[in-house]
């Protein structure tokens, strides 16, 4: 590397290769997780990076964002894996949300101004177990205004927050494979949903209350599976960010992945999905 002796820890972390899953929590954006991993990485390896943040001499990207407010999952790949990240984006994700019943935000949760307000009280658990019917298998689903989706290069939310009119992006096919009522406490009700590639929960919160002649929005939002990686099994926190757990993790995670020889037989999850990726 340009005449550079790189100790063992650098060579290391430039060999690791592959995905593994770390906990995003409430707060950052998902690239702001994954540039404070890269500078930890590095600052470990003892590679010097002149304090340019764009620094890309470490290959590292993740599978599919998730929103600042959301907490969970998220897939990182690294050195070749990078390349299997689109994969990623396809796969089944498994999301608990906690709605809020009787008021509606710009942003379709709670980072946002409330727009509307509406009684909830004549709302029973039937009520909401039978809407749920609706909202399952193949549907149609409306993108939100504020989210990570593009217009001639930018990001919608960007340009909403800059004050410029934006359109509604039209209603595209999702599928919803599960979708479960956890907890019914007026005015909170928690969903288990899980979903294919390009599905936003916050818009189905915001349909949920729409479907029940009053208004919701998503108060938490926690993504406690991506692909095969789970937040109980896979997912490393932060103390966890290290050159040897994540080289121990991604031995781990291999024989999670299809097409790699594995003596844990994968259930493959649901053959014949076509999905839309979205961020």
């Amino acid at each position: 590397a340009g005449g550079v002796v790189l100790g063992k820890s650098a060579d290391k972390l430039f060999s690791l290769s592959g995905l593994f899953a770390v906990y995003k929590p409430k707060g950052p954006t998902s690239a702001g997780v994954l540039n404070l991993l890269r500078e930890r990485l590095l600052a470990e390896a003892g590679v010097q990076t002149n304090g340019n943040k764009r620094n890309k001499v470490l290959k590292i990207g993740h599978g599919g964002t998730l929103d600042s407010a959301a907490a969970g999952v998220l897939v990182v790949g690294i050195g070749k894996g990078t390349k299997m990240l689109r994969t990623m984006l396809a796969g089944s994700k498994k999301y608990t949300a906690i709605g809020l019943l009787g008021k509606a935000t710009d942003t379709l949760d709670a980072t946002g101004k409330v727009t509307e307000e509406k009684p909830y009280d004549q709302i029973t658990k039937g009520d909401l177990e039978n809407v749920l019917q609706k909202f399952t298998g193949d549907i149609m689903q409306v993108p939100p205004l504020y989210s990570a989706l593009k217009k001639d290069g930018e990001r919608l939310s960007t340009l909403m927050k800059r004050g410029e009119a934006v359109e509604a992006k039209p209603a595209r096919p999702v599928r919803v494979y599960s979708l479960s009522l956890q907890q019914f406490q007026p005015p909170l009700f928690t969903l288990d949903v899980e979903c294919g590639g390009g599905f936003y929960v916050r818009s189905l919160v915001s349909d949920i209350g729409k479907e029940l002649s009053t208004c919701a929005t998503m108060q938490e939002l926690t993504r406690t599976k991506q692909g095969p990686f789970t937040l109980e099994e896979h997912a490393l926190y932060e103390d966890k960010w290290t050159i040897d757990e994540i080289a121990r993790s991604l031995e781990h995670c291999t024989s999670l992945l299809p097409g790699e020889p594995s003596h844990k037989k994968l259930k493959t999850e649901h053959p014949g999905e076509t999905a839309v990726s979205c961020e």
